[in-house]
């Protein structure tokens, strides 16, 4: 197949940019104990680096929703896989040559913006190639996020174990090769237009249409859904466990990751015999039952097995509600998929946010948190019937 007509290997370099958006979001963190060692900077402070990526991809969501298609989807994705290789790199070398915290996050800002365009581009991207199972390969693309964070936290911890914490900035190295690749590809692949030239809908006519906020409210419900449960998936691997927090930060994220892919995987290979509205709901229904046993489950291990069938349950909502809209709104554009990206990241952080100060209100009991959470699934389902009853009105 020729790579500059084959509309496959757009589909090939879109995996990889949710690969990159895997290594961009998932590979800081397993340095962050690192980095306290390294350069003595106290571990509250670097947290606060993940916020700071967080902001800045919801400012380039936001952003990209007005220009992207004034630049063009092939330099965008170009430069989006370049800011991810050089802020990976810096990180090799930017925190010895400026104050060590300044550096890292000057490499973060850098990171950040690839992670939000990519984040923004790649879906409608996939959604405009000439496929006939469009859901089934948008379900598909987003696997590769969990198979991408799998191979990031895994080969990390492997390399680092085997070559020494010493060896971290190669390792970061070795991740920038990746995104860089990927730029390279995304100069070659063929790209479709998503809609017609000067069709698509600005933002000022998705705000008038309810149908559009519907799914602003049911993407910001699929990210709190499922980031209120995954940030804690660490935490359930321990106490379940009973193993060491390194463990705990392998075992668990990876352990929710890798069901949360075989969802996408088996939803993309057999999406033609399935309803999606009702597989969404389905998906809402196993998500409040996953809750259920995480929050009120007496025993550790039943409770880690509550946060793996969370991970099961969230995999088809955020690329199927992406679906569902580019058939409802067939002329939303790259403006209705950034700003839903938007509306999914506000939940993934707006969601954990309400879990941990709903806990902070029962004494720091996280189960307590975790029962709270169960609006974000339950208003999911409420708002997919909706969109089905209303679909249904409309004989589509």
């Amino acid at each position: 197949m020729s790579i500059r007509t084959d509309s496959r290997h757009t589909i090939l370099a879109c995996y990889g940019g949710y690969i990159t958006q895997a290594i961009v979001n998932n590979f800081l963190p397993l340095l962050f104990l690192i980095f306290q060692d390294t350069f003595g900077i106290p571990l509250q402070q670097i947290t606060l680096l993940v916020t700071i990526n967080f902001l800045i991809q919801l400012a380039v969501d936001l952003i990209a929703a007005k220009v992207v298609d004034r630049i063009g989807w092939r330099v965008c994705l170009v430069a989006a896989h370049i800011f991810a290789a050089v802020g990976l790199a810096g990180l090799s070398f930017l925190p010895y040559i400026m104050p060590p915290f300044a550096g890292i996050i000057t490499c973060v800002a850098l990171y950040a913006v690839g992670g939000g365009l990519i984040e923004v581009l790649v879906s409608p991207v996939v959604e405009a190639c000439p496929t006939e199972n469009k859901a089934g390969v948008m379900s598909l693309l987003h696997s590769f996020y969990c198979w991408g964070t799998v191979g990031v936290v895994a080969l990390s911890t492997l390399f680092l174990y085997v070559f020494g914490k010493d060896s971290w900035e190669m390792l970061a190295l070795i991740w920038a090769v990746f995104p860089l690749v990927i730029s390279v590809y995304f100069t070659q692949v063929p790209l479709y237009p998503l809609v017609e030239e000067g069709e698509g809908y600005g933002i000022r006519q998705l705000f008038r249409m309810k149908s559009f906020w519907l799914f602003v409210v049911l993407m910001f419900a699929a990210g709190a859904s499922e980031l209120s449960m995954s940030q804690w998936a660490s935490a359930f691997a321990e106490s379940g466990l009973g193993v060491s927090k390194m463990m705990g930060d392998l075992l668990g994220p990876c352990v929710f990751s890798i069901l949360m892919g075989i969802s996408r995987v088996f939803y993309g290979k057999k999406s033609e015999k399935i309803d999606l509205n009702s597989f969404l709901i389905g998906s809402g229904l196993l998500c409040v039952g996953s809750y259920l046993l995480a929050s009120l489950s007496p025993i550790p291990a039943l409770s880690l097995v509550g946060c793996g069938l969370c991970g099961l349950s969230v995999g088809i909502m955020w690329p199927g509600l992406f679906s569902l809209a580019a058939v409802e709104i067939p002329k939303g554009g790259t403006a209705m998929f950034a700003l839903l990206a938007l509306a999914g990241d506000l939940g993934g952080s707006g969601g954990p946010t309400l879990v941990g100060f709903t806990s902070g209100l029962f004494g720091g009991e996280l189960k307590s948190g975790l029962l709270f959470g169960i609006i974000f699934p339950v208003i999911l389902i409420t708002g997919a019937l909706i969109q089905r009853k209303h679909t249904k009105k409309d004989g589509t």
